[in-house]
């Protein structure tokens, strides 16, 4: 692997492999099979373009987003490799352009739409050309009931029966165990050697917070943490993501949208605007984000619940991908679970399927209310075991209190048996309450014994309660009404054969935001010189007039640590630059002379 650790610091800047890469390009370049499992950051890229770079001939690499391969393309020219792409973005000139670079040997990498490869064009011109490895990004694109299935994937396994002497390497940053077996099943990867990386993140920070007042929660968490910072917000509805863009931008925070609602060249143009300028906030659906390779987000919030901790882990996967610190911020309320109950009812799914989505979301519900470490609870449900406390969670941070809670349980029960099992939680909180309401009254629910009966605690406790018994599967929402019924595990609670335990309702976001230990500029809270931080934003300064010069995003000049690393070290020669991090050859050529100027100069005083 000589030639392989030459070329990694030659063209990428780094001195070493991480975790599996080694054995993952050796597998490839041993010509066999590979399916990847490696969180975002992680190197999943370079698993197979350091082969590709290796092997004779051009790796075909399929990818679902035009600017996800408009991105990867732009990266690896700057780092000096021939690489292009074909996508329904360009026009027939451009397209016959790169065939005609492909059909002369000049490209390295080249980048297609998964639709592409159903047509007989295509299949043309592939026998025309040296396939050196076929690589599949984000694989969990194939999983038929996943939430980023693309149906075009489908046909890669047929793609591949043609070339069965070509390695292939499937890679994704998120999939549980059925997903895995889905992706090897799907795309004929049964003799694929499975590379699994740990899922830990250990620079995120996972925060959950009870929803109040979502947007002065979110105003205060990104004023007193990420002011001036790139981030994402999360939110269900694109009526959702137009109004808290434009209140963010009323409040001093520079936000866009991004939903499907949007003309496509606004989507774009949001989107290149967000990739290439300093700290914009982007909120968006779930529509935005996968593929997205933009690494100095330093913060992911959601306004709304995601599907399920698979989805979670993938959202909030797109921050902190330069390896330094970002934060996590998800609110929710009762109404979100409901809400969450209600979109979660599928009656396509095929039994077996239903079953499996049905044990994420309790999953994913009971995770919402834990009050073990986030990150453990995180790892176990990707199948690695994880000892907490972290230090980089709410719950390691402050640690929840659980009460024993069985009798609260039983009168809330109860008070969903009494009422008929139809009624929504407002409904059963003015019982419990005692509320005297004309529509109580004409039901007759003021004769029941549960009438009144919970005067003792407020109504945001019952709505508490309620909610956390959501959370342990001992009540279920109808989807059509959004009446509470029970569920089987109420029964034995009921006849006090079943200890209930709830956890005690999370203390205001303010006083959290006291007690964290996270510092507001997480890159600057890492310099161990005093004077590091005014050399890092001159740097960055540089970077973005650079980038400016070139219409890059900034990053693509040099990513955050690679300009940590310069204002601690301190270089003065093209050679110490060139020892650190993501300073390759290319680079160092390009760049390395302007940075070493302001570097000087900042010595000289």
């Amino acid at each position: 692997m000589n030639e392989s650790i030459g070329l990694l610091n030659k063209v990428f800047g780094f001195e070493g492999f991480r975790g599996e890469q080694e054995a993952i390009c050796s597998q490839i370049l041993g010509g066999g099979d590979a399916l990847v499992l490696m969180p975002t950051g992680g190197g999943k890229s370079l698993c197979y373009q350091l082969p590709a770079l290796l092997l004779p001939g051009t790796a075909l690499v399929v990818s679902p987003l035009i600017a996800l391969m408009k991105d990867q393309v732009e990266s690896l020219r700057e780092l000096g490799v021939q690489a292009g792409f074909l996508n329904s973005s360009q026009s027939p000139a451009e397209a016959r352009e790169v065939e005609a670079k492909l059909l002369r040997g000049e490209l390295k990498l080249l980048y297609v739409a998964p639709e592409r490869l159903n047509t007989d064009s295509f299949y043309h011109l592939l026998r025309r050309f040296q396939v050196s490895l076929f690589a599949v990004d984000e694989a969990h694109c194939v999983s038929k009931w996943g939430h980023d299935f693309r149906p075009e994937y489908l046909q890669l396994a047929r793609l591949f029966g043609y070339f069965p002497n070509i390695p292939k390497i499937a890679l994704t940053a998120t999939a549980d165990q059925a997903t895995k077996e889905e992706i090897i099943q799907r795309l004929g990867l049964e003799r694929a050697q499975v590379f699994i990386s740990s899922f830990d993140r250990p620079n995120l920070f996972y925060r959950i917070a009870h929803k109040q007042d979502g947007r002065r929660q979110l105003l205060a968490f990104i004023q007193s943490k990420h002011a001036g910072e790139a981030g994402i917000v999360y939110c269900l509805s694109r009526k959702k993501v137009e109004d808290t863009a434009k209140w963010l931008c009323t409040q001093g925070i520079k936000a866009l949208p991004y939903h499907a609602g949007l003309a496509p060249e606004q989507r774009a143009r949001n989107q290149e605007v967000f990739i290439k300028k300093e700290g914009l906030v982007m909120v968006a659906t779930i529509a935005f984000g996968m593929g997205i390779d933009k690494p100095d987000i330093r913060f992911v919030v959601h306004m709304d619940l995601p599907k399920n901790l698979e989805a979670y882990y993938q959202e909030t996967g797109r921050a902190g991908r330069d390896g330094l610190k970002a934060d996590l911020f998800l609110l929710y309320n009762l109404a979100d679970l409901i809400t969450h109950r209600k979109f979660a009812n599928n009656p396509d799914l095929p039994p077996e399927v239903a079953v499996h989505e049905e044990a994420r979301r309790v999953w994913f519900l009971s995770f919402l209310e834990s009050i073990r470490c986030r990150r453990e609870s995180i790892l176990e449900y990707f199948g690695e075991k994880y000892q907490g406390p972290c230090g980089a969670c709410d719950n390691c941070l402050d640690r929840p209190q659980q009460k024993e809670g069985t009798l609260l349980a039983q009168q809330a029960l109860s008070n969903i048996y009494r009422t008929g099992q139809r009624y929504g939680v407002g409904h059963l909180v003015q019982v419990l309450m005692g509320a005297s309401s004309p529509k109580i009254k004409q039901l007759g629910h003021d004769q029941l014994s549960t009438y009144g009966l919970g005067r003792s605690a407020s109504e945001e406790d019952w709505k508490g309660v309620y909610r956390q018994l959501m959370a342990q599967g001992l009540v279920k929402v109808d989807p059509e009404g959004g009446g509470l019924f029970l569920s089987d595990l109420a029964r034995p609670v009921l006849k006090g054969q079943a200890p209930v335990f709830l956890r005690e309702d999370a203390v205001s976001f303010q006083r959290l935001a006291k007690t964290s230990s996270r510092p507001t500029r997480p890159v600057a809270a890492e310099f161990s010189r005093s004077d590091s931080k005014d050399l890092f934003e001159r740097l960055r300064q540089l970077r973005r007039e650079l980038a400016s010069e070139r219409d890059l995003p900034p990053y693509m000049i040099f990513n955050d640590k690679s300009l940590w690393e310069m204002a601690e070290v301190r270089p003065q020669s093209l050679i110490a630059l060139g020892h650190l991090y993501g300073v390759g050859e290319v680079k160092l050529e390009h760049y390395g002379d302007d940075f070493l100027r302001v570097i000087r100069d900042f010595e000289a005083g």
